[in-house]
């Protein structure tokens, strides 16, 4: 298990923000935990500094392109990039320095998984380069994969058949957990035994994480297979984790 960091960009800032409350006609909605003062770049740097290979850069909607290329460029080869990425654009950010590009909306069609769409998808960048974002909410007993920056509920369940179906065009799975996404309240631990048991593939799990120990409940509930990033509960982000604890227990128990 890793500890995956992140750089989540809205307006050009790095930001963090409460998931759920991300709306496209209410930008008076948005409920926003911290705002950096520091560059997307100086982010990358000091992860890449510390070793933190994997993480991602996530654009929340307009105005972050310039933000998220000097991010890629700073730490090139180290960080996974997601935000509107489409078989055109996709090139870009790999150009930039992403190792991977993350996609969720572009491979739907009606709120279903478009065969055609992931096979150009993966055809574009290469299944080693793609990661699919599966991000879901939960509805009733199950979890359901949301799009458009979380808004949409799609009518794909989080499911073996799914996971196994998916892993055949990309070479991992982000997957936040959007009800918990910002809140630092807990994780979503029925999520996380999911994800460990039924996923060929590597996940990186993120959503709710509030304390140190967060990480070993993680470690735990997904038997070492599912990573954990880290967003809003980390001091480096106005929280009260404290990042350079994060780094060392992600070095102990990388390989274990």
């Amino acid at each position: 298990m890793r500890f995956r960091p992140c750089i989540d960009l809205h307006e050009g800032k790095v930001v963090q923000i409460v998931g759920s409350s991300l709306l496209d006609n209410d930008q008076n909605a948005l409920e926003t935990n911290f705002i950096a003062c520091d560059s997307a770049a100086a982010y990358a740097s000091r992860y890449q500094a510390d070793g933190l290979f994997g993480g991602h850069v996530i654009s929340l909607g307009q105005g972050n392109s310039d933000a998220a290329i000097s991010a890629l460029k700073a730490f090139p080869g180290g960080m996974q990039y997601g935000g509107g990425v489409n078989p055109d654009n996709a090139g870009e950010y790999i150009q930039a320095g992403a190792s991977h590009v993350i996609v969720t909306s572009w491979v739907f069609l009606h709120d279903r998984l478009s065969e055609s769409r992931l096979e150009n998808m993966r055809d574009s960048v290469g299944r080693e380069k793609l990661v699919l974002d599966l991000s879901c909410r939960k509805k009733g007993d199950d979890f359901y994969i949301v799009t458009n920056r979380w808004q949409t509920f799609t009518e794909e369940k989080v499911s073996p058949e799914l996971l196994l179906r998916m892993s055949e065009y990309c070479a991992e799975y982000l997957v936040h957990g959007v009800d918990v996404e910002g809140k630092r309240q807990g994780i979503q631990e029925d999520l996380i035994r999911v994800l460990a048991e039924y996923s060929p593939i590597p996940v990186t799990y993120a959503g709710g994480v509030h304390n140190l120990s967060d990480l070993e409940l993680v470690k735990t509930l997904g038997q070492g297979r599912v990573d954990l990033t880290i967003g809003s509960a980390l001091d480096i982000f106005g929280g009260q984790v404290a990042y350079q604890q994060v780094v060392e227990w992600s070095k102990n128990n990388s390989a274990s």
